[in-house]
């Protein structure tokens, strides 16, 4: 690179000020006579120039002058300085610029560190991934006590290389006091355990819950100098629960150090006491539960055959009642209305909990509501319940109902009861509603019945976080149902009191506390495009293999945008617009002669590969991709709708216009 004319003056001139700065000349003059004195005695040899140049790198000298050395270059005005970037293949050696955490002096935090794991037996025999190849990685996701975190992606490996430290605190007002400072004896109170889930993530992106564990942090409250180490066994999950997958070391020390640490006697006293209290509480409900199923199977010997579901295991094989996996969840400012927070859940992944072997039966796994949004997927139940926490949180009267669908296969779907007795039916996993209204059985033929528009054949009861209802009506028909949960002719209820006592988040529960929502990380604007670029790709390199060339319409694929946002404002919120702008637009870009065909579909994955090979199977989309004809022009357009926890739903247009050939 040719320098500017003064410039090369100047730039010795940096140089010699900076060698000055460093005493490098004497610096070298001490390893010249080092050199001599170790080189030279012994065999009365000559040194070469080679030699001395070779000991002043061994010492360092020339890489101090190097890393010390800041070439200013003036850039639009703006003064910058320019570092040596790190070669892609090698580890840069400068000590990473960690972020500072503005720490509250007055509240109390726990420093919990993961410093590496072992024993990940199922990752024995992967090879160590090479200098920028892509593997599959395992992601720590951590809550507690309304706080989210998460740890940086690291390689799947018999022994992951974990090192992340978290920050949590602690303290909160609704302890008492807030700006008193708490000491041991009153965090030994705070039961809130640490609930860890690690999820595995394989190089397509496609997410697999590998472990949730819920990790008791108070043993630190007896731990000398405030700091204690723990080995954390994980175990699987669903089918696996009683199998080890792997250890993380994990240091756990208090910030600000206890003046004052109690005695592991008092620690495991309080221990023993919870889980007493918990074991007692969960055996008075089993009991109640028992004898409110006797009652209702002596209402009618047919019960026995509907599904009603008090107990549901949940991700690690814990039988938990079903109305604590439902809580009120307010979304912040992070989904405006219920039918926002309904499109939310419904872009959330579907995937039925892996079964090993065959048999067609269902495994039944109802997740934790961290584990169900750090994975992004899950099953009916696991979108059910968390639609219907939101719906609650909005104010509305949610509840959950359990029956059957189609040819009697198993789902959840929820429901809301208007205050005026609408009853309105919400899809999960689709985020459709529809409104029931009953047929009665009783009528002659000539009065019109209301034909059902949803998918539901049976319900055998509901539920939210405070009531449960078992449906003790003549037939169990969706159809015929009468949704007046006050009738209990109609609706067996249970003990509100008895649901309380071991369903509601309190110091002696074992029910998980629920985590906030996170806002996305998905930059919308930057993956359209990047999607779009990918697809573009995928239809020139496709036509190529049929011997056809391909001419992109940038203008025709610009038009196609507002379709796209007027598809997902519909499934947002039920209501169409703009499509006459749009069709207006497209018939002033298609010439007279000119026919336009155009294929929207959606996603809730960001692989273009994927959708790609998606759209090859639709035959109106594979007509667009591979149109044959005369000025042939072709047009995509992606547009991507982020959501809380990164969900994204993905509309993607093909579309063609060509000269009309009889």
């Amino acid at each position: 690179m040719a320098l500017p004319p003064g410039k090369g003056s100047e730039l010795k001139g940096l140089i010699q000020q900076q060698l000055l700065k460093m005493d490098v000349h004497g610096r070298i003059r001490e390893v010249l006579a080092e050199t001599i004195r170790e080189e030279l005695a012994p065999e009365h040899r000559q040194l070469s120039t080679e030699d001395l140049m070779k000991a002043v790198r061994q010492r360092g000298i020339i890489g101090d002058v190097m890393k010390d050395l800041k070439f200013v270059t003036d850039v639009n005005g703006e003064e910058r300085t320019s570092s040596p970037k790190p070669a892609t293949h090698f580890i840069d050696r400068e000590p990473p610029v960690l972020k500072k955490t503005n720490i509250d002096p007055t509240r109390r935090y726990l420093y919990l560190q993961v410093l590496g794991g072992k024993a990940f037996l199922e990752h024995l025999q992967e090879p160590d991934p090479l200098p920028g190849q892509i593997c599959s990685t395992f992601t720590l996701c951590l809550h507690f006590r309304n706080q989210r975190f998460r740890s940086k992606p690291v390689p799947c490996a018999c022994e992951p290389d974990f090192h992340d430290g978290f920050l949590l605190e602690v303290h909160k007002d609704s302890l008492g006091d807030g700006s008193k400072m708490v000491d041991a004896t009153t965090m030994l109170s705070v039961c809130d355990p640490v609930h860890m889930v690690l999820i595995r993530t394989d190089t397509f992106g496609e997410t697999t819950l590998v472990a949730s564990y819920f990790l008791e942090w108070r043993s630190v409250l007896a731990a000398e100098n405030g700091i204690t180490n723990v080995a954390v066994e994980l175990l699987g999950v669903g089918t696996e629960s009683k199998v080890s997958v792997g250890v993380l070391n994990i240091r756990l020390e208090m910030y600000p150090p206890l003046s004052k640490t109690l005695s592991p006697e008092i620690t495991n006293t309080q221990f023993t006491l919870e889980r007493q209290k918990i074991a007692e509480k969960e055996r008075l409900f089993l009991v109640y539960a028992k004898q409110w199923w006797r009652e209702y199977l002596q209402i009618r010997p047919t019960h026995n055959e509907r599904l009603v579901k008090i107990f549901a295991q949940d991700e690690n094989g814990i039988n938990r009642p079903v109305c604590s996996y439902i809580r009120p969840l307010r979304a912040g400012r992070l989904l405006d209305t219920p039918r926002q927070a309904a499109r939310f859940v419904s872009v959330l992944g579907y995937e039925r909990a892996p079964v090993i072997g065959g048999g067609g039966g269902k495994q039944e796994q109802w997740c934790t509501l961290l584990a169900f949004i750090c994975r992004n997927k899950g099953d009916c139940e696991d979108h059910a319940n968390l639609l219907c926490s939101l719906l609650l949180g909005y104010g509305l009267e949610a509840f959950v109902c359990v029956g059957t669908k189609a040819k009697g296969v198993p789902h959840t779907w929820v429901m809301t009861c208007g205050t005026d007795g609408t009853i309105i039916f919400w899809e999960s996993l689709t985020g459709h509603r529809y409104i029931h209204r009953p047929i009665n059985p009783d009528d002659p033929p000539i009065v019109e019945q209301p034909k059902p528009l949803y998918p539901y054949r049976t319900v055998g009861c509901v539920f939210n976080h405070q009531k449960f209802y078992g449906n003790c009506q003549p037939s169990d028909a969706v159809e015929v149902c009468v949704f007046d949960l006050h009738d209990e002719s109609k609706w067996k209820p249970m003990s509100s009191e008895a649901i309380k006592s071991v369903c509601s988040p309190g110091t002696a529960s074992s029910v998980p506390p629920f985590p906030p929502l996170c806002a996305s990380a998905i930059d919308a604007a930057v993956t359209s495009n990047d999607i779009e670029l990918q697809l573009r790709m995928l239809v020139s390199e496709h036509r190529k293999d049929l011997g056809l060339s391909t001419v992109w319409d940038d203008h025709l694929s610009y038009l196609l945008s507002p379709a796209l946002a007027a598809y997902e404002l519909e499934r947002a919120t039920g209501i169409s617009a703009g499509n006459e702008e749009f069709q207006d637009a497209v018939r002033r870009a298609v010439p007279d002669g000119h026919t336009f065909k155009g294929f929207p579909i959606h996603f809730v994955y960001r692989s273009a590969r994927r959708a790609f090979a998606t759209c090859l199977r639709s035959p109106f989309c594979e007509e667009i991709i591979c149109c044959r004809g005369d000025q042939v022009r072709l047009a995509v357009r992606v547009r991507v709708f982020a959501y809380p926890e990164s969900a994204c739903a993905v509309w993607i247009m093909f579309a063609c216009k060509y000269r009309s050939v009889l």
